[in-house]
């Protein structure tokens, strides 16, 4: 019986698992939905649909630079428990992703997905419904951020936090000892200050627009319960002195250096006289922005028995 590509398709949507997974499973079944979905099961491909829907807050995040390729990448792949994160299947699944994306202009999950997987001869779709099924539990490639040029990479674990970052700098000798230095001072600073911007310029207004309107309303109704209000010229110099401080915590250069908060990150670079400039960063942290689902014991003993 001649398999058709909306067969596939359909066989697909109802187990989540690989196009040539279902294809090979149809081809055994004479094109028998409900036969290849027992033969998927059997086979344990297709425990990985009824997962697709559990949480996944914890996992890697992760950083890998080619230094012959001049070409780095942090990515972000969840798992739904800390225990499964820490095996070998999925740390290794996490570095054949990381080589992946090292090896193709890619930039987005979707187009990831699509892409052989390194080390393989199937498509990093095919391989993650595998893993899922394997390690028995929800598995998302998240989030990545490929760069290229002169990298540096740090990941912090600490604390019940697990944060990578990755920078690009210019202008300089990565190869210079005073250079790398520096680089782990900027990496250290992008983790534990979080900025989102190298400088002011690169700020959208839509931003700055935004948060002074914030400010702005945040300080007539704190002159309005004051016993002594001010004039409009004074309530206009303390939002001015508020959006300096803004720019200061979103903006890395602009940041109190870590290791010495008398001096900006920008005047810090500046003293090393190395010509350091800081074209681009990314910083991710697990879970981030992700709900973390709450039960109680007593919940999901409930749960268990309905």
């Amino acid at each position: 019986m001649a398999i058709t590509a909306q067969d596939v398709k359909q066989l697909k949507e109802l187990t989540n698992c690989g196009m040539m997974d279902c294809k090979k499973a149809l081809e055994e079944a004479n094109g028998d939905i409900d036969t290849a979905i027992k033969i998927l099961r059997e086979k344990g491909l297709a425990k990985a649909a009824k997962k697709s829907g559990r949480i996944a807050a914890e996992g890697l995040v992760y950083t890998k630079i080619d230094n012959a390729k001049k070409v780095g990448v942090v990515v972000e792949i969840n798992s739904e428990t800390d225990f499964a994160a820490k095996s070998d299947r999925f740390v290794e699944f996490v570095d054949m992703i990381a080589n992946t994306i090292i090896n193709n202009e890619v930039s987005t999950v979707e187009e990831l997905l699509e892409l052989t997987c390194d080390g393989t001869n199937e498509k990093v779709s095919d391989v993650l419904t595998e893993r899922i099924a394997t390690i028995s539990e929800n598995i998302k490639i998240r989030r990545f951020k490929r760069m290229t040029g002169d990298l540096f990479a740090y990941v912090h674990d600490g604390g019940g936090s697990l944060i990578g970052s990755i920078v690009k700098l210019d202008g300089c000798d990565a190869n210079d000892d005073a250079v790398k230095t520096a680089a782990k001072d900027i990496l250290l600073q992008i983790t534990a200050s979080a900025p989102q911007f190298v400088s002011q310029d690169e700020v959208p207004a839509s931003v700055i627009d935004a948060e002074k309107e914030v400010q702005l309303e945040l300080v007539k109704k704190e002159n309005e319960g004051s016993a002594k209000p001010k004039p409009q010229n004074v309530l206009e110099k303390i939002v001015e002195g508020r959006m300096r401080k803004f720019a200061e915590e979103i903006c890395l250069l602009d940041q109190p250096f870590v290791k010495d908060p008398n001096v900006t990150v920008a005047k810090y670079l500046d003293g090393l006289k190395k010509g350091i400039k800081v074209v681009e960063f990314a910083r991710f942290e697990k879970g981030e922005g992700i709900q973390k689902k709450e039960e109680n014991f007593a919940d999901e003993v409930a749960s268990m028995i309905k």
